[in-house]
C-alpha cells in the first residue's frame, strides 16, 4: 500500500468515527438529556442546584436560589440550563408565587441570568424545542409560556384551561402535552404552530407525570389515583391502553423513556418503588425496583447501563444497574433532589 492511499484510508476512518460521534450526539432528543461531564441536580427542599461527579457521585459545587425550584431543561449544547422557580408554597397552596426561570452556567456552575415571567406565577415544569424556545407551565395562570431564552422575553402564551403541573413536547415540536394532575379529567393537547390548545384527552382520575417518546411515537402519563400507566398514540391523541403498574397501590408519580427510547421507567411516592418497562413490549413484565422515601426524578447515563433515582424525601439517590436491573449503590445528596441528568 502506498504512503497516500494509507493516508487517505486514516483520513477516511477518522471521519467515520468523528460522523459516527456526530449522530450519535444528534440522536439524543433534547428533552432526554444525558451525557458524561457531571450530574445536575435540583435540590427543591433545599433551595439549591447541585453538581456531582458523574462516575464517584461526589458533590462538586452548589448554588443556592430562591425556594422550590423544580425542574430544568437544557440548551441543545449543554451549555446552560433552564430552572423554573416555583416559589415557597407546593401545588395548590402556593401563597407566595415565583416569577422567574433561573439560567444557570453548566460550565462555570453559576448563575448566569434571570428571565423575569411576571405577570404570570408559579412556573413549574419546562420543555425546549429544537429551536430553541422554551415552554414553561404556570399553574396559577393555566397556561403555557413560550420563551425566547436568548431575548429573555415571553413571545407568547397557551391556554391550557387546566392547572397545567408537567409536559410533554413532541420531538418534531408540532404539540405539547399537559397533565393537570386532579384539576380537570383530561390531558391538554396544545398545537405548537398555532399556539392554540386543540384537544382534550379524557383521563377521568387527572394525571401526574408524563413524557413523550425519544421518536415521537408514544405519549405515556401516570393516572392521578390508579396505578395505572396511561398510554396515548400521538398520531390520533387517543388512549390506547391502560397498564397496571406492577406492586403499585395508588396512583404513580413520575414517568420517563430512557435517552434510546429502549425502557420506560416509573415511579411510586408511596410505595418507595420504581417500575421498568421493555417500551417495545408494554404489556410484558414489569421490573419492580425498591427505592428511598418519596422518589421523584429519573436520570440516564449516556452508556444507557445506568439509571438514578432521586429520593425527594430522604436526601438520597438510588443507583439502578439497567442491566443487572438491581440497585447497586445509594449516596446522599443535598435535602431533596426533585430532578437530575447527566449533561
Amino acid at each position: 500500500m502506498t504512503r497516500k492511499k494509507l493516508k487517505f484510508k486514516i483520513q477516511a476512518a477518522a471521519l467515520l468515527v468523528l460522523g459516527t460521534g456526530l449522530l450519535v450526539a444528534a440522536g439524543v432528543e433534547l428533552n432526554h438529556p444525558t451525557g458524561t461531564k457531571g450530574l445536575f441536580m435540583v435540590d427543591k427542599l433545599g433551595a439549591h442546584l447541585r453538581f456531582f461527579d458523574p462516575v464517584t457521585f461526589k458533590e462538586q459545587s452548589a448554588i443556592e436560589v430562591s425556594a422550590n425550584p423544580h425542574d430544568f431543561a437544557f440548551s441543545a449544547d449543554h451549555r446552560l440550563a433552564y430552572v423554573p422557580i416555583y416559589g415557597d408554597g407546593v401545588y395548590g397552596k402556593n401563597p407566595h408565587p415565583g416569577h422567574e426561570i433561573d439560567i444557570v452556567d453548566l460550565q462555570t456552575q453559576r448563575i448566569a441570568g434571570t428571565i423575569d415571567i411576571a405577570p404570570y406565577r408559579a412556573p413549574h415544569g419546562v420543555q425546549i424545542a429544537r429551536d430553541g424556545t422554551v415552554y414553561v407551565t404556570c399553574d396559577l395562570d393555566r397556561k403555557v409560556l413560550v420563551i425566547d431564552p436568548k431575548a429573555r422575553t415571553i413571545k407568547d402564551t397557551i391556554d391550557t384551561e387546566g392547572t397545567g403541573h408537567w409536559m410533554a413536547i413532541l420531538p418534531d415540536g408540532s404539540k405539547m402535552y399537559v397533565a393537570n394532575k386532579n384539576d380537570k379529567p383530561f390531558v391538554s393537547v396544545l398545537d405548537l404552530k398555532t399556539r392554540k390548545m386543540i384537544g382534550k384527552i379524557p383521563a377521568a382520575n387527572g394525571t401526574q407525570g408524563i413524557a413523550a417518546s425519544p421518536d415521537g411515537k408514544l405519549v405515556v402519563a401516570m393516572d392521578f389515583t390508579e396505578p395505572v400507566l396511561i398510554v396515548i398514540d400521538p398520531r390520533t391523541d387517543k388512549v390506547t391502553d391502560r397498564i397496571p403498574l406492577k406492586g403499585q397501590t395508588q396512583g404513580g408519580y413520575k414517568v420517563s423513556f430512557s435517552p434510546d427510547g429502549r425502557r420506560v421507567l416509573t415511579m411510586n411516592l408511596s410505595g418507595k418503588l420504581a417500575n421498568v418497562f421493555d417500551t417495545a413490549n408494554l404489556r410484558g413484565d414489569q421490573k419492580v425496583l425498591p427505592t428511598g422515601k418519596d422518589p421523584m426524578g429519573f436520570a440516564f447515563s449516556a452508556d444507557g447501563k445506568t439509571a438514578l433515582v432521586a429520593n425527594h424525601g430522604d436526601g438520597s439517590v438510588s443507583v439502578i444497574d439497567l442491566q443487572k436491573m438491581e440497585v447497586v449503590n445509594n449516596f446522599h445528596a443535598g435535602t431533596g433532589i426533585e430532578t437530575l441528568s447527566y449533561y
